[in-house]
């Protein structure tokens, strides 16, 4: 009998109840070099699919959104 204690049943977080991001997260946080591909293929579907729907804006806002972890990527470099 399981309970709602138990961590491999019984989501921890508040973002594990979203229900397509929720669950990919849980996997990666179980076994993350086994997942990692998998999660890849959903995100590069998903932008191919909003490119097919919304044309260039999406891959304008996506770009846009890798901003911030490119100057953290930079900042990182500089550091050493």
């Amino acid at each position: 009998m399981t309970t709602l204690a138990d961590p491999h049943t019984a989501p921890r977080r508040l973002y594990h109840f979203i229900p397509l991001i929720g669950w990919m997260l849980r996997d990666l946080e179980r076994d993350f070099r086994g997942h990692i591909g998998y999660a890849a293929l959903i995100v590069l579907t998903a932008m191919v699919l909003a490119l097919k729907t919304w044309g260039l804006v999406a891959l304008g806002l996506a770009a846009l959104a890798t901003v911030p972890v490119m100057f953290v990527v930079l900042i990182l470099l500089t550091r050493g």
